[in-house]
């Protein structure tokens, strides 16, 4: 196998498949003018936005707030070296209205850490790409 075929680009059809395999990724932002990376359990909407839930009163939430930020999720193997990386990059906002609200309290992400007074972030799909590494070792 060549270095160039190593690598694979993912279409958005197969990076939202395979981001749906996964409970945890990565909301990357800018917190006091530094990049900043926070895993997150997060799910995918019909629409194909990225949803967390997450404390109202998060540091998170109040940064990300109306903008745009990327989230990332992967899947790895280290012993054949292969697996996949997706990058969805979108404006991010707290979910306020209440029908909306509701419906993800039923069927959106529930957070892994206790919260009170929690609310929902959707980050749009604005732009999704992904692409997969093909290992070139065998498992032993």
């Amino acid at each position: 196998m060549s270095q160039n075929d190593a690598f694979r680009a993912l279409d958005r059809q197969e990076c939202l498949r395979l981001l749906a395999k996964v409970p945890v990724g990565r909301v990357v932002y800018t917190r006091h003018a530094l990049p900043a990376v926070l895993p997150v359990n997060f799910s995918l909407d019909a629409d194909a936005s990225v949803v967390l839930c997450s404390s109202a009163a998060s540091d998170l939430v109040h940064a990300i707030d109306g903008v745009v930020v990327a989230f990332e999720a992967d899947e790895f193997t280290a012993a054949t070296q292969s697996g996949w990386s997706v990058v969805v990059t979108g404006r991010a906002g707290v979910v306020t209205d209440p029908t909306d609200h509701e419906r993800l309290a039923q069927t959106g992400p529930t957070s892994w850490m206790p919260l009170q007074d929690a609310v929902f972030v959707r980050i749009a799909s604005e732009m999704v790409t992904g692409r997969e590494l093909k290992g070139t070792r065998r498992a032993q």
